[in-house]
């Protein structure tokens, strides 16, 4: 199964929540599910932003060496769930693969772009509890 986190830029939640899900993953010591990121609007090759990356080690993940990449329609069409960080992501998605393969998390992530760390640590932390809440709808193969 392969999953993707979807944002506007790639940069902050959509990174952070790819890093924390794949540790779970990790964690869980479950096979055949990938995840992976990108953006609506993202700028290919652009660095995750300073203040994910520290709230992501508040995790134990590195995602340091994360890069931005911009949703393509091959990614479209090999990904089987994707896991939105707003209801406008899930929109604009909508209008290229079934609904039922759109997933929002947590009821929408707000965007902690130019916040400070305290505003990225709060962001990363509502991301975490969203997956462990959410984790068997994102992971659940969808039979249709």
């Amino acid at each position: 199964m392969k999953i993707l986190f979807v944002c506007t830029g790639n940069t902050c939640r959509s990174p952070m929540a790819e890093g924390i899900f794949r540790k779970m993953i990790e964690e869980k010591k479950l096979d055949g599910i990938e995840c992976s990121s990108a953006g609506l609007f993202a700028m290919t090759g652009d660095e995750v932003t300073p203040n994910s990356v520290k709230a992501c080690e508040r995790f134990g993940v590195d995602i340091s060496k994360h890069r931005a990449r911009r949703i393509t329609a091959q990614l479209l069409d090999e990904t089987d769930r994707f896991v939105c960080m707003t209801f406008e992501h899930a929109a604009s998605l909508s209008l290229y693969v079934p609904q039922e393969k759109i997933i929002i998390l947590g009821g929408g992530i707000p965007d902690p772009y130019g916040g400070d760390l305290e505003t990225y640590i709060r962001c990363a932390n509502f991301i975490k509890t969203a997956l462990t809440a959410q984790f068997d709808e994102i992971t659940a193969v969808n039979e249709k």
